[in-house]
């Protein structure tokens, strides 16, 4: 009997060391998240040197693109930077799904890679996720195909390659020039036809580079003017981030109770009825429950979802919408106006002619609703 339990104690150690290795060899090797590879430059040669010299002087070098989690666009190939240097200008963008200014920079974005796709131009949609929802492959490549995107896209649920570029926005963007250098970057929204003159430029001197016929001389795409207005901010309902809570303490998870107060501060969220706060979100546990929102600003924009389809009414001042409803919003046939939530994304609630405050309020028919943030434009 003892020999036999040797021989199990062995082979069960064999086993276990079989699997070990079958994993490390065959499975993804991940590097810590404060990793960065830097991309080596262009080699270049003769009158070349001092303009590499001059470059290394005044710009950084590209980081590579660490880790990624999955690839859209690219026939299922991994793609790097490093491949593209001395072949093309590239444009990273790191975006995430949800984010309303990463939808409104995204025509600029296609309209971009269309123009100059075919003259060495490539941009790549670097995708950090802000929920644990935009880290599904799935749900990525729905909002690609939804906003029109063919630029390559890689999924970056780990925050490495954010983290090598020492990125803190959605969205930025990166231009990295044919010999490997950053260029040019900018935060968020604006700047359209700085940022492709940026473009042209870089592309001007990839022609001379490799010695390329021709101009990029192509006119600006036509930039949307948008005046600044006030407006409520970005409004998150889960604890770690709900510090315009109005219904209890912030940062407090757990299920409750809720009740809305006579008196409502401006920008200030409030629940209505049963609530489970979690981390990221607020799920309704009962019938019935309400969101209650006194919000300043011209559009308002729901980050949501739910387990089942859920009509959820919503009401501006005690009344439906009128002309300010926005796209995810339809009318009843008994005149009430309601949005329809399921899949995990931005729903856009409010879409007015110019900022206005108000008391948005939503009521939640049935339990499972999960609510992400409010953001508003």
């Amino acid at each position: 009997m003892v020999n036999a339990k040797s021989y199990i104690l062995i082979a069960v150690v064999a086993l276990i060391v079989g699997a070990i290795y079958f994993i490390t060899g065959t499975g993804v090797k991940r590097s810590g998240l404060n990793e960065a590879e830097t991309v080596t430059p262009r080699i270049v040669s003769g009158s070349g040197d001092m303009r590499k010299e001059e470059k290394s002087n005044t710009y950084e070098l590209a980081k590579e693109i660490t880790t990624p989690d999955g690839f859209i666009n690219t026939d299922n190939k991994p793609i790097t930077i490093k491949e593209l240097i001395g072949k093309k200008v590239i444009l990273v963008d790191f975006w995430t799904y949800s984010c309303i200014n990463c939808q409104r920079t995204t025509p600029y974005l296609n309209a971009w890679y269309e123009k100059y796709k075919d003259t060495g131009f490539v941009i790549i949609g670097m995708h950090t996720p802000e929920f644990e929802f935009e880290k599904e492959y799935g749900n990525v490549a729905t909002a690609v195909e939804k906003f029109g995107i063919k630029f390559p896209v890689v999924l970056d649920n780990d925050y490495s390659t954010w983290t090598a570029y020492k990125n803190r926005y959605w969205p930025r963007k990166y231009l990295i020039d044919i010999d490997g250098y950053i260029v040019y970057d900018h935060i968020g929204e604006g700047a359209y036809e700085e940022t492709e003159r940026k473009i042209q430029e870089a592309l001007t001197e990839r022609m001379a580079v490799l010695g390329e016929r021709g101009a990029v001389v192509q006119e600006l795409t036509q930039e949307t003017v948008s005046r600044p207005t006030p407006r409520s901010p970005e409004t998150y309902f889960g604890a770690d981030r709900n510090e315009f809570f109005g219904s209890g303490a912030p940062g407090v998870s757990g299920s409750r109770n809720f009740v809305i107060p006579d008196t409502l501060n401006v920008s200030t969220l409030y629940l209505s009825g049963e609530w489970n706060i979690a981390g990221e979100f607020a799920q309704n546990i009962s019938v019935g429950s309400k969101i209650i929102y006194k919000y300043a600003a011209k559009d308002v924009f729901l980050v949501s979802e739910a387990k089942e389809t859920t009509t959820v009414e919503v009401r501006l001042d005690g009344k439906p919408l009128g002309a300010e409803a926005g796209a995810d919003v339809v009318r009843t046939a008994d005149g009430r106006t309601v949005v329809k939530i399921k899949e995990a994304r931005l729903y856009r609630l409010i879409q007015g002619s110019q900022s206005e405050a108000g008391t948005l309020e939503l009521i939640v028919p049935q339990p499972g609703l999960k609510a992400f943030a409010f953001t508003f434009g």
